[in-house]
């Protein structure tokens, strides 16, 4: 019997958070334990690392998600130990994984395999309490609200239109639409309200964009929170509440340094979702890292159409990092599926399934190079029961594009079944650096920040998604071009749409062009800086499977727990 992701990393032989922080320069009191193996490193030390040179950013994207995973985050990671065991002074940066998808269908999000981050137990559940304040933030802001309107209603805030939302970090699909105040006077005034998922929440967004504690504090200020009866934005700032929410935040702020099984160093921070939110981890993390290594390895949430193109148009767009390359995960299994087989029959062998199936990683290589000007190396994710001649079909869809593809064992083999990709990478870091800076090899965006909302929208919808047209009620197009009339025209677009297809109709897999996206709801992130548009039936607050992965979650007798995955 295979040993599990979890029994692997309780297996692990992990060394002290203090001597991977050592090898990374990191002081003693400049490092906050929670417990042996995990800790915080402190703004202060961060701060002293702002004059260095920024390494290597290598961004790790994939093919549009199956059914059957990618493994991208198991990617990430193996890349990281494949650079440390070629001699590179490497760090990676991941997303804390939310408990939502850890009890619901995805499961853990610590890699797996031999490629993963530990302890992996600590980091799929509470790791060091990060989403708990954020979801206490949010829901703070969403108290202090309901409690002015009780108390006299100052700002003549109308309760028909607060745009605040509460979060839990729970799928529970129950309280996607609520009623609150019921009960009576003493319990305030009844309005409609609801809950998201606390990973699409803004104060999420708003704290792995942050540049520092008075940056935070600023954009939680600047959070719309409700309207006047004469449309007057309310903000957090009126409400005198951002100094008590960065106040909840402050320790989460500092990254969290954990290891991969075979001790590079890693901070996994914040945790957006990619099909919700801007799908990165922080700001912070990933700008520290490349301040202390050479190469530095982060993933951007699902497919590049969603996770790649919003890790450039809005974190690049806001921050000025650039990824000198990227890398997309694809498996033999992914190809097969987009080429119309079953999830049933995904380990039969179908080489002319797998070759129409590579237009999706054709479309996205397309899109990371001629749009976002980034290079970039396809790494094959292998499987035990992968075919030569399956292998061989994607190798050449790759090259037939001028793409190398590199087959990757590292779920088996940890970083030595990487390093055939690692050194892909330095090689295409190396040419890609030494090509003359100009504005053909300069990082692109997908659309220029003096476009309108509507605009922008478009430009994403067809250069990127390959659709036709983008559409929308009266009533969204009004609420549109009423923000951009209030002066946030200026903003990135942040899309929220399914993962699975580059339509906002997950059954259509492959590539499909000539379709169109619909624009459901608009929803403004002024402390983000970024307006959120919600596209098909895409949710914010997800609901449970009919076997949820927590049926499986136990803990023994001993304390140790199983299950996770």
């Amino acid at each position: 019997m295979a040993t599990s992701n979890i029994e692997i990393a309780q297996q692990a032989e992990l060394w002290p958070i203090t001597r991977i922080a050592e090898a990374l320069g990191i002081p003693d009191d400049e490092l906050e334990p929670y417990g042996r193996f995990k800790a915080k490193v402190s703004l202060r030390h961060l701060r002293t690392l702002r004059d260095r040179p920024r390494g290597r950013l290598v961004l790790m994207t994939a093919v549009s998600p199956t059914p059957a995973g990618e493994g991208k985050t198991t990617t990430t990671v193996g890349l990281g130990d494949g650079l440390s065991r070629i001699g590179e002074r490497a760090m990676i940066c991941l997303r804390e994984p939310a408990l939502g998808p850890v009890f619901g269908m995805k499961g853990g999000a610590a890699g797996g395999g031999y490629a993963q981050v530990v302890p992996m137990e600590d980091i799929n559940l509470h790791f060091t309490g990060d989403f708990s304040a954020i979801a206490i933030a949010t829901n703070l802001l969403a108290a202090l609200i309901d409690n002015h309107v009780h108390h006299g209603n100052a700002l003549g805030i109308d309760v028909r239109r607060v745009t605040w939302r509460r979060v839990l970090d729970v799928n529970d699909r129950a309280l996607r639409d609520a009623v609150v105040g019921l009960g009576g006077p003493s319990n305030g005034y009844p309005r409609e309200d609801g809950f998201d998922i606390v990973v699409a929440s803004e104060v999420m967004a708003i704290f792995c964009l942050a540049t520092d504690l008075a940056d935070l504090k600023e954009r939680l200020g600047e959070i719309v929170v409700a309207y006047t009866r004469d449309r007057t934005p309310i903000r957090a700032r009126d409400l005198q509440a951002h100094g008590a929410m960065a106040a909840i935040l402050r320790d989460a702020l500092a990254p969290n340094l954990v290891q991969t099984l075979e001790h590079t160093p890693a901070f996994v921070h914040g945790g957006p979702f990619a099909n919700i939110a801007h799908g990165c981890n922080s700001y912070l993390a990933t700008d520290s890292a490349l301040r202390m290594a050479d190469y530095v390895v982060t993933e951007a949430g699902f497919g590049a159409d969603l996770g790649a193109e919003k890790f450039v148009d809005i974190l690049c767009r806001t921050t000025g990092l650039r990824p000198d390359v990227a890398v997309v995960v694809a498996t033999v299994r992914a190809m097969k599926y987009h080429g119309g087989v079953e999830v049933a029959d995904l380990p039969q062998e179908n080489v002319a399934a797998l070759e129409r199936g590579t237009v999706n990683l054709v479309r996205h290589l397309k899109n990371l190079r001629e749009i976002w000007g980034i290079p970039a190396v396809v790494a094959i994710n292998h499987r035990a029961e992968d075919t030569d001649a399956e292998t061989a079909a994607l190798v050449a869809a790759a090259e037939a594009v001028g793409v190398t593809a590199v087959v990757a064992k590292h779920f088996a083999d940890g970083g030595a079944g990487a390093e055939e990709l690692a050194r892909a990478v330095v090689r295409l870091c190396d040419e890609h650096a030494a090509e003359p800076e100009d504005e053909a090899s300069a990082l692109r965006f997908t659309y220029p920040d003096d476009a309108t909302l509507w605009h922008k929208m478009n430009a994403i919808a067809t250069r990127v998604y390959g659709a036709t047209e983008i559409t929308a009620s009266t009533a969204v197009r009004a609420q549109i071009k009423r923000l951009q009339d209030e002066g946030y025209g200026g903003y990135p677009v942040c899309v929220a749409k399914t993962q699975y297809s580059f339509s906002t109709d997950p059954k259509l897999r492959g590539a499909p062009r000539h379709h169109a996206v619909d624009i459901r709801e608009v929803r403004l992130a002024a402390g983000a800086r970024f307006v959120v548009m919600i596209c098909g039936d895409i949710m914010t607050m997800p609901g449970l499977p009919a076997v949820p992965a927590a049926n499986a979650i136990d803990v023994d007798d001993d304390g140790r727990i199983v299950g996770l995955f």
